[in-house]
């Protein structure tokens, strides 16, 4: 496994260190159950132990690591429970944020709102899963914007990092890639329509799909 690191000299090195292990965990380079040794990274990295021990705390904190008892740390494995928590809380923002954003969207938000959405087709024309990822998040952060409401904004973005983790796992499973195509632009045409009740028809539903992936891809490597 090879840990880039970009070094920011605007940040201290626990929080340069930490941002690459979260990255790592995120896109699947550190594997769920995979030991931390503090030695090995900080070997990797170039660094000395006390940064990658300090991040490592702060990865804790967010729940991306575990400590085992005579073990040490590790990456924390993705349970039912946790995805279940996460994609609750996103249906819910993300319902409301479709009821908004048909009520009060402008022109520029529709043309934000196509655009990414066909850029989303175009990342998964790609097969890459990273590209997919951030088209998926383009998209549904341009619904965020349109629904006007900075605090619904806020709350989405502070989720995003969390539900960030699930969106690598279902957009791995290609076999779903065209029905994702198609919930896209289904939502899109319903808000460009202004029809709330078909938007968040569609966006529950694609949510929900998107749990079930993960449930199930979970399952097979349980």
């Amino acid at each position: 496994m090879k840990l880039d690191m970009n070094i920011d000299e605007y940040l201290p090195l626990r929080e340069v260190v930490f941002h690459t292990l979260r990255k790592a965990i995120i896109q699947g380079e550190l594997q769920p159950g995979e030991r931390l040794m503090e030695v090995t990274l900080a070997n990797k990295l170039g660094v000395s132990r006390t940064p990658v021990r300090e991040a490592i705390r702060m990865l804790e904190l967010e729940g991306l690591v575990v400590m085992i008892p005579r073990k040490g740390a590790e990456v924390a494995k993705i349970t039912v429970r946790d995805l279940k928590d996460a994609l609750e809380v996103r249906m819910a923002i993300d319902s409301l944020s479709v009821k908004l954003a048909c009520e009060r969207l402008d022109e520029n938000d529709k043309t934000e709102i196509k655009q990414a959405c066909v850029a989303f087709r175009e990342a998964v024309k790609s097969k890459n899963v990273q590209a997919i990822v951030e088209g998926d998040e383009r998209f549904h952060n341009t619904i965020y914007r349109a629904s006007k409401n900075q605090k619904l904004i806020t709350i989405a973005m502070n989720l995003r990092e969390q539900v960030y983790r699930y969106r690598f796992e279902y957009v791995k499973d290609f076999s779903y890639h065209e029905n994702l195509i198609r919930e896209h632009d289904q939502i899109t045409e319903a808000i460009l329509k202004g029809d709330v009740e078909t938007a968040q028809k569609i966006m529950k539903e694609h949510i929900y799909n998107q749990e079930q992936i993960v449930i199930r891809n979970l399952q097979k490597e349980a």
